[in-house]
């Protein structure tokens, strides 16, 4: 069973409503993203649609989610204020139109209104970043999972700074005579906001979370692998970032090989962690596995496949046919895995908290349904397994399709399973109640 772990500072946090709102508008992406690429997959929608499920998945599911989750534990992990209440909700409404305009843009071809929503965008991912940066600027000193999330921070910062300027580039020519292109730019955007943002961040969190929840330690070649990947990682992908922007293979290589080599070094101690735990396993440990296993084989595909040619355009992600295999199998299982704790930690920390001791109170995993998380998790990896095993082995359209639907059909009951979550146990939270109040404070810190 979970528990609240005794050396985190809950009193820290910001009211319940702030993050909740952040997950279930990140949710809502996800369906949107998952629903749209079963489209794809059928041949239903075309043309720039598989744009608007890229930023969907990521930067409406992925980067949402990693907004509500580092509003919630920054002040938590570090035991530090929010610097701002008012700024986090106010990077969720102009992340949220930002991010759902561009993909409405991508997908009725409405291109001249890219860079309004890509500045809304911009605007509320900035927020986001001030926020949190001047939230961590108030400790001393920093352990890894802050400064992982300090990078992610940077990265984000000239990730979402590229992506507007592709967006005026759509129908305003900006790259004319500086020597880059349209393509180039996108090519350095993508690996900045998935290897930079994303990874950094999920990484940063594994080193919090995966020793955390199994009760293990970092210990042996754990510490080593860390040490290299604290070096070797950001390094990678600022080399890879700007090999490609500017065309430079050599560049480009190093900085791909950096890249694999460190996530592989990753994968080995997720993994060790999850070996060496003798807690019972929970749905967040059981995704934190699938990832561990899909991380270690795209990194092992990825590694020769960058080394060759880093600047193709099919080996944005990696290697040929890894894209769901690093998107799904990696990204999507440690963030599944993650909001199976999140969500009922926040709710039950508001709600049953204070009760503790006083009255009969429901565990951690007594807040969601068992059964549905089992059902879920096996929708989930068939059909990631059948759309991984699709790509990299080249089969019909008619796999695809099905492995997407049994992706959405899983995503729908993992959805279902968490909102109920905040229905059953905190309706008000998401409008703000009384009761979702009772901790909150006036923001003194603007």
């Amino acid at each position: 069973m979970s528990a609240i772990p005794a050396d985190i500072d809950t009193a820290r946090q910001p009211p319940m409503t702030i993050p909740l709102r952040h997950f279930v508008v990140a949710l809502g992406f996800l369906a949107a993203a998952v629903g749209l690429r079963v489209g794809l997959a059928a041949g239903v929608v075309a043309g720039t649609a598989r744009l608007a499920h890229v930023h969907l998945l990521l930067a409406g599911w992925v980067c949402v989610t990693i907004m509500g989750a580092m509003t919630q534990f920054v002040p938590v992990w570090s035991g530090v204020d929010l610097y701002s209440r008012r700024l986090a909700t106010a990077q969720l409404w102009a992340v949220g139109v930002g991010v759902g305009g561009l993909a409405a843009c991508f997908l009725l071809g409405a291109f001249a209104w890219l860079p309004l929503f890509g500045a809304a965008a911009l605007l509320g991912f900035w927020t986001f970043a001030y926020n949190v940066a001047r939230t961590l600027s108030r400790l001393d000193d920093y352990d890894v999972t802050e400064r992982h999330f300090g990078l992610a921070l940077g990265f984000l910062a000239v990730a979402t700074a590229l992506g507007f300027l592709l967006a005026v580039d759509f129908t305003r020519p900006l790259f004319a005579g500086v020597g880059v292109t349209h393509a180039s730019v996108r090519a350095a955007h993508v690996t900045l906001a998935v290897f930079g943002v994303v990874v950094t961040t999920v990484v940063g969190a594994l080193y919090q979370l995966a020793t955390m929840f199994t009760q293990t330690k970092l210990r042996g070649v754990d510490v080593w692998l860390r040490r290299v990947e604290e070096v070797g990682y950001p390094l990678g992908v600022v080399a890879l970032a700007g090999g490609r922007l500017v065309s430079n293979p050599t560049l480009a290589r190093v900085g791909g090989a950096l890249v694999a080599l460190s996530l592989l070094g990753v994968a080995a101690i997720l993994a060790r962690r999850l070996v060496e735990s003798s807690v019972d396993w929970t749905p967040m440990l059981t995704r934190y596995a699938v990832a561990a296993v899909a991380l270690a084989g795209w990194a092992v595909l990825t590694l020769p496949a960058w080394l060759a040619a880093p600047l193709a355009g099919d080996r944005l992600f990696g290697a040929p046919g890894a894209d769901s295999l690093f998107l799904l199998g990696f990204v999507g299982f440690v963030v599944l895995g993650t909001l199976y704790h999140v969500v009922p930690f926040i709710v039950w920390v508001h709600r049953y908290s204070d009760r503790l001791g006083l009255e009969p109170v429901p565990m951690l995993d007594d807040l969601y349904g068992a059964r549905l998380a089992r059902l879920d998790f096996g929708l989930v990896v068939a059909g990631v397994a059948a759309v991984v095993a699709g790509d990299l082995a080249g089969l019909s359209s008619t796999v695809e399709t099905a492995g997407w639907t049994l992706v959405l059909v899983g995503v729908a009951a993992f959805a279902a399973n968490l909102l109920r979550v905040i229905w059953v146990h905190s309706p008000q939270s998401l409008v703000g109640g009384a009761a979702a109040s009772t901790v909150d404070a006036d923001d003194g810190a603007d």
